[in-house]
């Protein structure tokens, strides 16, 4: 992407749909815990409806860089939690 010889933008992203759900059940199931017994699920904050969904089309960052994703979500999330796990030790 830096070695363009113009700069562009591009969105780095898989293309699936993940909920906030999705990313704490993967993320407690990392450290061996169950998300409901700790994350409170409040219904006055659920949308109901999108009117289009919040996925990234990396299609561009494909065509022209010949980007694909090496990571998927749950090895991305589980990652993630283990460096922090890391840090704070």
């Amino acid at each position: 992407m830096l070695q363009q010889d113009a700069p562009e933008d591009y969105v780095i992203g898989t293309g699936e749909a993940h909920s906030v759900r999705d990313l704490c059940q993967i993320a407690f199931e990392t450290l061996g815990m169950d998300y409901q017994d700790y994350v409170i699920e409040d219904p006055q904050y659920f949308r109901l409806a999108e009117e289009k969904p919040l996925v990234a089309n990396p299609t561009k960052a494909k065509q022209n860089l010949g980007w694909v994703p090496e990571v998927d979500f749950t090895a991305l999330i589980q990652r993630m939690v283990l460096a922090d796990l890391e840090a704070l030790q």
